[in-house]
């Protein structure tokens, strides 16, 4: 009798990055994903891995879990090429928070404050030092945050990889193949797609982004929403070589080493909406203006919108949400970030059925009424 495979749903960054753990350690794994694998938020992400500059005062847990999936990123992206053949381009040159004004300058500092007590790696610069080291930033910027653990990837790239070495270690990927029912069962799980199939599996992992809240089948509604983000891509002409990834209060910018300049993202709460509207670009030109002027002669190379999978407390679910069907998504702002600590720890989840402390707090149960708690 044929192994049932571990079925993934959605091909996302999250559900490559779970296929290829599990098919490496040697499970059959089948990802189904509804459209083209990767193409969705992963595909109009910046690539940023960025704790440090994203902290927030309420979120301490979810700190510690990001900051430990950036401590695994050099590693992960070291074997990911090795295994790929594709680099992934993991850059390390740190980031600027950068205020343009009074205003800013004050929630920064309290941001550089809170930072400090947690005993974080910054520094406060004033304007001539931020100057110093990066030139094209605002002439009168009133100050910035440096946050030199900041890293970033190109986040296609990322994708383009884990396609490879998921494939290369077995796997299988069926794209145009939308999901649209789980059936939860302890050994017998089973996913139905939009087309009337049925497919038994070992276990089912939920990793289907914004869409993951639209399946049937779970027994409850997972808290999930669309967080569009809209992105315009720059390209980088001499003499204009940003250097830093620049965070400002309306606007951030990712220099890739491709020539791309990433101008993102803005933060709307429109369902499944993915139109690119003149509203958005304008408030995204007019918030990276105010930090990087020399991009006001750039010419654009693409303008995009993505859906950021929110939860109800913008913290991922991960772990079982119905017996045989596991839950990886809801990461929000986070997914690169956090691609390397999901992928390992739900893998150990499937492949030993123990819970590890980092999934712990972000068990789907939280959502769960108490009579309904999962066994």
């Amino acid at each position: 009798m044929a192994q049932r495979p571990v079925c993934i749903v959605g091909g996302g960054v999250i559900g490559l990055a779970i296929g290829w753990e599990l098919a490496r350690q040697g499970k059959a794994v089948l990802l189904l994903e509804r459209d083209r694998v990767g193409r969705a938020a992963s595909w109009a992400s910046a690539g940023m891995l960025a704790p440090d500059a994203e902290i927030q005062f309420e979120e301490p847990e979810l700190y510690q879990f990001s900051k430990e999936s950036l401590r695994r990123w050099p590693d992960y992206a070291q074997a990911l090429e090795a295994a790929s053949g594709l680099s992934v381009d993991l850059r390390t040159e740190g980031a600027l928070m950068v205020a343009p004004d009074r205003d800013g300058a004050e929630a920064y500092r309290r941001i550089y404050r809170f930072a400090k007590e947690q005993g974080l790696k910054v520094a406060w610069l004033n304007g001539e030092e931020a100057l110093a080291l990066e030139p094209f930033l605002a002439p009168r910027l009133v100050g910035a945050i440096h946050a030199p653990e900041t890293y970033q990837v190109d986040n296609r790239r990322l994708v383009e990889a884990l396609r490879i070495a998921f494939e290369k270690a077995g796997g299988q990927i069926r794209e145009q193949t939308a999901v649209v029912a789980v059936e939860p069962d302890a050994r017998r799980p089973a996913v139905r797609t939009a087309k009337g199939e049925r497919m038994e599996a070992e276990v089912v992992i939920l990793a289907a982004g914004a869409w993951s809240g639209e399946i049937e089948g779970l027994g409850w509604k997972p808290p999930l929403r669309p967080v569009k983000g809209q992105v315009i891509v720059l390209t980088m002409e001499p003499p204009f070589g940003l250097r830093y990834v620049v965070r400002g209060p309306d606007a951030y910018l990712v220099p890739k080493r491709d020539g791309r300049l990433i101008v993102g993202a803005t933060m709307e709460e429109m369902g499944f909406d993915t139109q690119v509207t003149a509203g958005g670009l304008y408030r995204l030109l007019e918030g990276a203006w105010e930090l990087v002027p020399g991009i006001y002669d750039l010419p654009v190379q693409e303008i995009l919108a993505g859906l950021r999978p929110g939860t109800r407390d913008n913290r991922p679910l991960l772990g079982y949400g119905a017996p045989g069907i596991v839950l990886a998504t809801g990461h929000y702002r986070h997914g690169i970030l956090l691609t390397p600590i999901t992928a390992q720890e739900i893998a150990r989840l499937v492949l030993t059925g123990e819970t590890s402390d980092w999934l712990t707090p972000f068990s789907p149960e939280r959502f769960l009424p108490a009579s309904e708690a999962l066994p």
